[in-house]
């Protein structure tokens, strides 16, 4: 990591804003996440100040420069605005605690830039640039941090995860995305504090659990989330695959396993133009939840051998229970839950070559998720056995081999019967309602067993079928 800081990389709005703030008699500071980022080379985009001035001030001072302003934050001393194409927001000195009983943190106003750093998250956040002459502000060494990869507090961390307990997560989220090592003193303190994650909201934590996963280190962030206890509080399930392996190794470990399975996934993810951009939330989180069904359904034959018989259908139930309570949107629900449930369609081909119409439902029951399940199911294979591993990476080819052939003779993705709904009715003579259904999914089950039969003969197959009801 460099240790220089590229001015030229600062937009020219930033310094616009240090001077109208200057003119006007107060102070402004670009902080936090922008600064530390022009230490890593990246362009600054998320453009966030800090200021002595309160929110009307700063309304005062960006009043026929400021494109569009809006007040959202307002109580918490935030002031969003817009100019040209870019946003910024600008806040007042403060410091903000959560009380040990409440959701939703205190806010009070400071009135120095150095007791507004003392309070944020960790060093390599508590950073500023004062404006407009680019002045270095970093007295919990930032710099020295990020150089070394160490993530640390400014102040105590348990007086920092006290005031905000989401710290941890997102001590967490940054060992992820920035591939930093967390300071014992803050793992000790995460520790200690973990169940103090409790109090968070659900929106909050389900945020900072997108970030971790979709960062370029995903498996450092859940190890550190399980070590210390987060994971009890945001993904109990995950710490839970932690099961214990008898003395003649009858299964691998589910833990390890599955963390694993979440790195294969990520290497598998295409670029923008590919169908599964990186980094792919839906994919990494299957991945990483695929097997969470066998604690449940771990079972002990005569001979010692263990069996997780319908894992993945437990496995789903569990993991749409758990992303509901995490608030996650019913679509990335779906998608999830389908390829836990999908994720061991696949050794049922490996065992028998299927038939065109088990390739046919293999596509149907995977839908949307199918170049995903692709990728899952290839991820799934950690084997040692490196003649095992390739035996089934083969048979994997031969069955995307197949999908491709018979997309190729059919339009295998709409996957609909020779007839609609429409035509159902006037071959019937019958109104809408739910015989058109059974009729509609008969012609279904033909055309997966079948393929297309075309409309005459779909249309005597019907007329039997509804002959025989």
């Amino acid at each position: 990591m460099t240790q220089q800081l590229d001015t030229s990389a600062v937009p020219s709005v930033v310094l616009e804003a240090g001077r109208r703030f200057a003119d006007a008699g107060h102070d402004l500071s670009l902080v936090g996440g922008p600064v530390r980022d022009l230490f890593l080379g990246r362009v600054a985009t998320d453009l966030d100040f800090t200021t002595d001035a309160t929110p009307d001030q700063t309304l005062a001072a960006v009043r026929g420069w400021a494109d569009a302003t809006w007040e959202i934050g307002r109580d918490f001393g935030t002031i969003g605005m817009r100019q040209g194409d870019q946003q910024l927001e600008i806040t007042t000195y403060r410091a903000e605690a959560y009380d040990p009983s409440s959701r939703k943190p205190i806010v009070a106003f400071g009135d120095s830039l150095e007791d507004d750093l003392v309070r944020r998250d960790f060093t390599i956040n508590a950073m500023a640039l004062r404006l407009p002459s680019m002045e270095l502000v970093d007295p919990h060494g930032g710099v020295r941090d990020l150089a070394a990869g160490v993530l640390r507090t400014p102040g105590s961390p348990h007086s920092s995860f006290d005031d905000d307990p989401l710290r941890m997560m997102r001590a967490a989220r940054f060992a992820s995305q920035l591939d930093l090592q967390v300071a014992p003193e803050v793992l000790a303190a995460m520790t200690e504090m973990s169940q103090r994650l409790e109090i968070v909201s659900a929106e909050r934590v389900r945020e900072e659990l997108i970030k971790l996963l979709c960062g370029r280190a995903p498996r450092r962030g859940v190890e550190i989330m399980v070590d210390t206890g987060l994971a009890d509080v945001v993904l109990p399930e995950v710490p839970a695959l932690k099961l214990e392996t008898d003395e003649a190794h009858h299964h691998k470990d589910v833990y390890q396993h599955s963390l694993t399975v979440m790195e294969q996934a990520a290497e598998l993810e295409t670029g923008p133009d590919g169908p599964v951009p990186s980094p792919d939330l839906v994919l990494r989180l299957a991945a990483l939840l695929h097997d969470v069904g066998k604690p449940a359904t771990r079972r002990f034959g005569p001979d010692g051998a263990v069996t997780f018989r319908h894992h993945e259908t437990v496995g789903a139930k569990i993991v749409k229970k758990r992303m509901k309570a995490l608030r996650f949107d019913n679509d990335t629900i779906a998608a999830v839950t389908r390829l836990v449930e999908l994720h061991m369609r696949f050794y049922g081909y490996g065992d028998a070559e299927w038939t065109d119409s088990a390739v046919r439902r293999y596509v149907r029951d995977a839908g949307p998720q199918l170049e995903r399940l692709h990728r899952l199911t290839r991820s799934d294979v950690t084997t040692r056995n490196r003649r095992k591993a390739a035996r089934l990476a083969r048979t994997y080819d031969e069955l995307e081999q197949r999908i491709a052939q018979l997309a190729d003779q059919e339009e295998l993705e709409s996957m609909r019967p020779d007839l609609d709904g429409e035509q159902i009715m006037a071959i019937l003579g019958i109104p809408p309602g739910p015989q058109v259904g059974k009729a509609y999914k008969h012609l279904l089950e033909l055309r997966l067993d079948e393929g297309s039969l075309g409309e005459e003969e779909a249309e005597k197959r019907l007329r039997a079928w509804w002959e025989s009801q």
